[in-house]
């Protein structure tokens, strides 16, 4: 299985797989904090432009893909709720057409909500479960986590790892 960063560093096909091993999770994410389907898939279609037009900055020294996703995700969210609207700069530029979602995709799009991934969550070590619930969930920084779990913040940095790689091979998010 090809790792997160030689997704991100491959070619089309390469990003295409990393955008279907993450689209749930990033979906999921801004559905939990908007509440509207559409909502989030605008957000997430925004998150993932900026993906991919910043994956050659990725840097995995700093982080896994997964996080480094997320910060995007939380970015963008951050910037609609103050603007109070979704920003699609990066979508416009990229020439990536607005989503138009059918009732199938609405409705996958809200079976996200199920949350079946906090089921998965609560079969990891609780070492791992606390530390992804904390970075991914409730948006902590590394270093507060670090404290909070009372280890150093590359301690914290493996155990998300760790976590949301079994979390992927348990929801089945593979390629």
């Amino acid at each position: 299985m090809r790792t997160d960063t030689d997704l991100l560093r491959g070619d089309a096909r390469g990003f295409a797989a990393f955008y279907r091993r993450h689209e749930d999770a990033v979906l999921g994410f801004h559905l939990k904090r908007t509440g509207s389907a559409e909502l989030a898939a605008d957000l997430a279609a925004e998150t993932f432009a900026r993906a991919l037009e910043g994956r050659k900055r990725f840097d995995p020294r700093r982080g896994d893909a997964g996080a480094w996703l997320f910060g995007i995700a939380r970015n963008v969210l951050g910037r609609s709720l103050e603007q109070g609207r979704v920003e699609n700069e990066v979508r416009r530029r990229l020439a990536m057409q607005p989503l138009e979602l059918d009732d199938h995709a609405l409705a996958r799009i809200h079976e996200l909500s199920d949350e079946p991934a906090q089921h998965a969550l609560g079969g990891l070590p609780d070492d791992q479960a606390r530390a992804v619930r904390g970075r991914v969930i409730d948006e902590h920084g590394y270093d507060e986590l670090a404290r909070e779990l009372r280890c150093s913040e590359s301690v914290v940095r493996q155990r998300v790892s760790r976590g949301l790689r079994a979390l992927r091979a348990e929801l089945g998010r593979d390629e």
